[in-house]
C-alpha cells in the first residue's frame, strides 16, 4: 500500500473445531491397527527408572533454573509463606531408549519410503510410547503430594503434571525461595535460587518450567526512529493485497486453495482487543469475499480436563500480538478458521505455553499452529527447553504444522531489547527445536538499489494493494552494525572506532539496538551455562536433523535456524505491515479511513502466522496434515527450485525460495563474547554508558558478522523466502 464483507461474528470454538475435525477420530482408529504394533514394542521401554528410596537429604540441583533478574534486579524480599503458586508444571523425563525410540518414529512418520509415513498418532498412543511410566507418575505425584501440593492433573501425553501450592511448601519441597523482584518499573515474583528435588527422582524429572512471572518476548517490532532517506519521500504499508502480489499467492486463491476447511491456531495469553478489528481488517482488505473465513477465541483444555486455562481478557496487554497474529494468519489463507488459543498467565507460569500444551493434548487440536513469542536457549533453563522439544515432537507426531517466530534479535537472542549485545551468540529456545520451522526475517532491498519505482506503483487498488511483482530482499536488520546500512549512510563499516556504531548518527538514529531477523545454530537446548544466558558450561545443542543437509547449511552437527523466512522490516527502508488495532492506550491507532493511519510494525512475529496460512493452503491442496514441514522444505530446496532473490525473479519462475545473497543480521555489541572491532568506549553526556561499537561475530580476531547471507541456506534467512504458488503446487503428494 501507498502511504501519501459484511460484518463478521466471533463464533463458539469448540463446535467449528469439532465439525472441521469431524472425521479425525475415525481416521485414528482406521490407523489402530497399523500404530499398535509399534506402540507396543516401544511399551517394552516404558519401564521406571526410579529405583531408590526418596532420600530429602539427598539432593539433585536443578541447574541453570534462575533468571539473571535476580542478579540486577531490587530484591524486595521473600513472599509470604501462604502466597499462591498455580499451576506450576513440572516437566518429566522418559529414559533415552525412549527418546531415541521417539525421534525415530517421528522419522517414519515424515519418511515416503516408510510404512509409518502420515500415520499419526493421537495424545494417548504418544505417552503409551513415549510417556514415563505409570509407577514413575505415581511415585512423583505421591511425592509432591506429600509436601501438601495439590496434583491437578497429569498431562495426556504422561510427560507434564500440573500441580499448585504456595510459595511456602515450594521451599520446603524445592529448596528455593520465592522473591519480590523490582525491574524497570515492575514489580515481579522469581525464585532466588536453583530448585533441588531429591536425588532418587533425578532420573525421572527435567524440573519446573518456570517459578516466575516474567514473560517471554513478543516477537514485534515497532517503527523505527529513523528511516533511510525518508524525508518527503513514500513509505510503503504492507497489505494483505501486497503479500499475496510479492509472494504470489494468487495463482492458488484463483484455483479455490484460499484454506477453507483448514484451522489455524495462534498461541497467546491475551485475547485479541476487539473482533472489530479483525472484521475491519478482512473487510478493508478485500478478505471478506472469502465467506468461510472466520474468527474464533478458545482457551483450551486437554483430554480429561484438570488443567486450568481461564480467559486472559487483555490484561497482559499482549492483545496486540494476538490481533496481528489472527489478520495476518487470515491474510494468507482467508477461509480458514483462525483459532486464537489463549490462557491466563499465573504467578509460575506464562498463560501461553498452558495454552499450547493444552491444545496439543486436546481432544481434536488444530492441524497448524503458530508461536510469535521466544526466550534465548540459555536463559530458559533445561525444564522449559525440554518441554518445547517434546511438545513440538509430539504436534508432529499427531500431524500437527508447528511454525515459530525466530526471533527479532539477529544472533543475540540473550540480549532482547538491549542496545547492544554482550552475551555472545544465542538463540530462542521456542524456535530452535528440530521439529517446528522456525521462521526469520527480511526486508525489501529496492531502497537499498534505488528501484523502487520498479517494484511499486504510484497510487493504490480498490484493497490498498501497490506492489507490482515479487521484491528482492535483503535480511532485516535496524542495528548499526549492518553492512548495508552503514554503506548507504557513507561509511566502509559498522564495527570500530570509524564505523557507523561509533558515530553521532548512530545515537541521533537510536540505531543502537538488537533489532534484526534471528539465525543462528542451537548452542544450550540442554545443560546450563556457567554465566547467566551465555552459552558454555555443560550447555550443548540439539544435533542437526537428517532433513537439514542441504547446500549451504554448515556441517556444525547443530540445529540451525530459520529454515525460512518472510518479510519483518519495522520501516527503516521504508517499507512496514500494517494492521487494525484500536486499543489506543496501548500503541494502536482507530481504523477509520486510509489505512496509512493505522497501527503498524515489523519483526518475525508476521511471518510466523503467515507461513502457518500457507501451510493450511498446502493441507487443503493436499487434503491431510503434514507434521513437519521442513522435511519437505529442505527436499524441494535441494531439487534446485532455488533462485537468487537480488535478481528479482518474477511470479511465473520456477522458483520454489528466493535465496538471500546481499546483507546480514550483524548487530552491535561490546565485551568478549562473539564481539569484533568494540572500542570499550562510553558516551559523553548526563549519564555515560559503553558505547558498544562493536559487531557480532564468529571469531573475535576478525570480523566474520554473525551472520551474512550466502548462496543456498544461510543464517541469516535460511532457505530465504517463498513462492507460494510453486511451493503449493510442487508439494508432493501423500
Amino acid at each position: 500500500m501507498r502511504v501519501q464483507r459484511v460484518p463478521e461474528t466471533n463464533q463458539e470454538a469448540e463446535p467449528v473445531i469439532q465439525r472441521l475435525h469431524k472425521n479425525q477420530s475415525r481416521f485414528f482408529a482406521a490407523l489402530l491397527t497399523l500404530v499398535v504394533p509399534f506402540a507396543l514394542g516401544a511399551q517394552t521401554l516404558r519401564r521406571p527408572v526410579i529405583r531408590q528410596a526418596i532420600d530429602e537429604n539427598n539432593l539433585h540441583r536443578l541447574a541453570g533454573n534462575t533468571r539473571p533478574e535476580v542478579r540486577t534486579a531490587a530484591d524486595a524480599g521473600a513472599v509470604a509463606d501462604a502466597f499462591a503458586m498455580d499451576h506450576m508444571l513440572l516437566q518429566l523425563q522418559r529414559s533415552s531408549e525412549q527418546e531415541q525410540a521417539a525421534q525415530t518414529f517421528v522419522q517414519q512418520l515424515h519418511d515416503p519410503k516408510s510404512p509409518n509415513f502420515h500415520k499419526w498418532i493421537t495424545a494417548a498412543q504418544y505417552a503409551q510410547s513415549f510417556g514415563l511410566a505409570q509407577q514413575d507418575i505415581d511415585t512423583v505425584t505421591a511425592w509432591l503430594r506429600s509436601h501438601g501440593f495439590t496434583v491437578n492433573a497429569v498431562y495426556p501425553n504422561g510427560l507434564t503434571i500440573d500441580f499448585s501450592g504456595t510459595a511456602g511448601q515450594v521451599a520446603r519441597a524445592f529448596h528455593t525461595s520465592i522473591h519480590y523482584l523490582d525491574t524497570n518499573g515492575q514489580r515481579h515474583v522469581a525464585n532466588i535460587s536453583d530448585p533441588e528435588i531429591p536425588a532418587a527422582l533425578a532420573p525421572a524429572v527435567v524440573g519446573i518450567l518456570s517459578l516466575h512471572d516474567f514473560s517471554p518476548r513478543v516477537m514485534r517490532k515497532a517503527h523505527p526512529a529513523f528511516t533511510y532517506g525518508s524525508g518527503d519521500s513514500t513509505m510503503w504499508a504492507l497489505t494483505p493485497t501486497d503479500l499475496a502480489t510479492i509472494y504470489n499467492l494468487n495463482p492458488v486463491f484463483a484455483a479455490g486453495i484460499t484454506g477453507k476447511g483448514q484451522t489455524i491456531a495462534v498461541i497467546e495469553d491475551a485475547d485479541a482487543f476487539s473482533a472489530d478489528d479483525y472484521n475491519t481488517f478482512r473487510s478493508t482488505f478485500g478478505l471478506s469475499q472469502y465467506t468461510s473465513g472466520s474468527l474464533v477465541t478458545v482457551h483450551p483444555t486437554p483430554i480429561g480436563g484438570g488443567v486450568a486455562c481461564t480467559d486472559p481478557g487483555t490484561r497482559s496487554g499482549d492483545d496486540g500480538e494476538a490481533t496481528l497474529d489472527a489478520e495476518w494468519a487470515s491474510a494468507a489463507a482467508p477461509d480458514a478458521t483462525i483459532a486464537l488459543a489463549s490462557c491466563a498467565s499465573t504467578r509460575s507460569t506464562w498463560g501461553g505455553l498452558i495454552a499450547l500444551a493444552n491444545l496439543i493434548n486436546s481432544a481434536t487440536p488444530p492441524n497448524v499452529i503458530s508461536v510469535s513469542y521466544g526466550e534465548c536457549e540459555a536463559l530458559n533453563g533445561a525444564a522449559l527447553n525440554t518441554s518445547f522439544r517434546t511438545l513440538y515432537q509430539q504436534a508432529v507426531a499427531q500431524g500437527i504444522s508447528v511454525f515459530v517466530a525466530a526471533g527479532d534479535e539477529g544472533a543475540a537472542a540473550c540480549d532482547a531489547g538491549a542496545t547492544g549485545a554482550t552475551h555472545g551468540i544465542g538463540v530462542s529456545g521456542w524456535a530452535s527445536t528440530p521439529y517446528n520451522v522456525a521462521v526469520g526475517g527480511t526486508d525489501f532491498g529496492d531502497t537499498y538499489s534505488g528501484t523502487v519505482a520498479t517494484y511499486w506503483n504510484s497510487t493504490n487498488d480498490s484493497n490498498f494493494g501497490s506492489a507490482v511483482s515479487y521484491i528482492p530482499e535483503i535480511p532485516w536488520n535496524d542495528s548499526c552494525a549492518s553492512t548495508l546500512l552503514a554503506s548507504a549512510l557513507g561509511y566502509s563499516s559498522g564495527y570500530g572506532s570509524s564505523g557507523l556504531c561509533a558515530s553521532a548518527d548512530a545515537r541521533r538514529y537510536s540505531l543502537l539496538q538488537v533489532a534484526a531477523g534471528s539465525g543462528g545454530p542451537s548452542g544450550c537446548a540442554t545443560g546450563a551455562p556457567l554465566s547467566s544466558g551465555i552459552v558454555g558450561g555443560t550447555c550443548q545443542g540439539y544435533a542437526k536433523p537428517d532433513w537439514q543437509s542441504v547446500a549451504g547449511n554448515p556441517a556444525d552437527g547443530l540445529r540451525d535456524i530459520p529454515d525460512v523466512s518472510l518479510f519483518a522490516g519495522t520501516g527503516i527502508w521504508g517499507h512496514y505491515y500494517v494492521f487494525c488495532y484500536t486499543n489506543t492506550r496501548n500503541g494502536g491507532a482507530a481504523c477509520t479511513g486510509d489505512p496509512s493511519t493505522w497501527a503498524g510494525a515489523g519483526g518475525t512475529s508476521f511471518g510466523s502466522p503467515i507461513m502457518a496460512g500457507i501451510q493450511a493452503l498446502v493441507n487443503q491442496k493436499t487434503g491431510s496434515a503434514q507434521g513437519n514441514p521442513n522435511s519437505v522444505y529442505y527436499r524441494l530446496a535441494s531439487g534446485s527450485a532455488v533462485c537468487d532473490s537480488s535478481g528479482g525473479d518474477n511470479p511465473s519462475s520456477a522458483c520454489i525460495f528466493h535465496n538471500v545473497t546481499l546483507g546480514d543480521i550483524a548487530v552491535n555489541c561490546g565485551g568478549s563474547q562473539n564481539c569484533f572491532g568494540d572500542t570499550g568506549g562510553v558516551s559523553i553526556g548526563r549519564r555515560a554508558q559503553p558505547v558498544l561499537n562493536g559487531a557480532l561475530s564468529v571469531s573475535s580476531d576478525s570480523y566474520s558478522p554473525a551472520f551474512a547471507t550466502a548462496a543456498g541456506w544461510n543464517f541469516a534467512t535460511g532457505l530465504g523466502s517463498v513462492n507460494v504458488a510453486n511451493l503449493v503446487n510442487n508439494w508432493p503428494q501423500n
